[in-house]
């Protein structure tokens, strides 16, 4: 018995839906253990993944992604927003808005001046216990991706 032929028709097809792994590392488990480390990091409890929370942030997403806009939808969650190229993890993201921490003295409850905390906060706020993200591409750039984090409750 002779062994089987793959067509080629067959190995192009499969080639088409290979996804790079670091696109493969934005799942929703994928956020949800990146904001658990970073929040466990604070001594913070867990965070999980909420449907409706994700589906809020797919709406926002596809309302500013087109536009690759950083704007904040001032709706009824938290929410921290990245724009950066397609091979972003979640990790990635997370970390980048969890790198302000830097600039927090928690003593006073401050941020430094001139620097952004806010992210940070949002990351690691223990009244937040439900997450939902979203990550679209920008139609204007194809380099770039907008990413949307909401947080319940705010």
């Amino acid at each position: 018995m002779s062994p089987p032929v793959i067509s080629a028709t067959l190995v192009s097809a499969f080639c088409f839906l290979w996804i790079p792994s670091s696109l493969a590392q934005t799942s929703p488990q994928d956020f949800v253990d990146a904001h658990n480390a970073a929040r466990a990091a604070d001594g913070v409890g867990p965070i999980v993944w909420d449907e409706t929370v994700a589906k809020y942030a797919r709406n926002y997403a596809r309302k500013i992604g087109p536009k690759c806009l950083m704007q904040h939808s001032g709706g009824p969650y938290g929410e921290t927003l990245f724009r950066g190229g397609g091979e972003a993890t979640a990790k990635e993201i997370v970390d980048y808005h969890a790198s302000e921490k830097q600039y927090w003295d928690n003593r006073t409850r401050t941020c430094a001046p001139g620097q952004e905390c806010g992210h940070y906060l949002q990351v690691v706020d223990p009244n937040s216990v439900q997450l939902g993200c979203a990550r679209i591409k920008c139609r204007n750039d194809e380099w770039y991706w907008i990413v949307t984090c909401n947080y319940n409750p705010y």
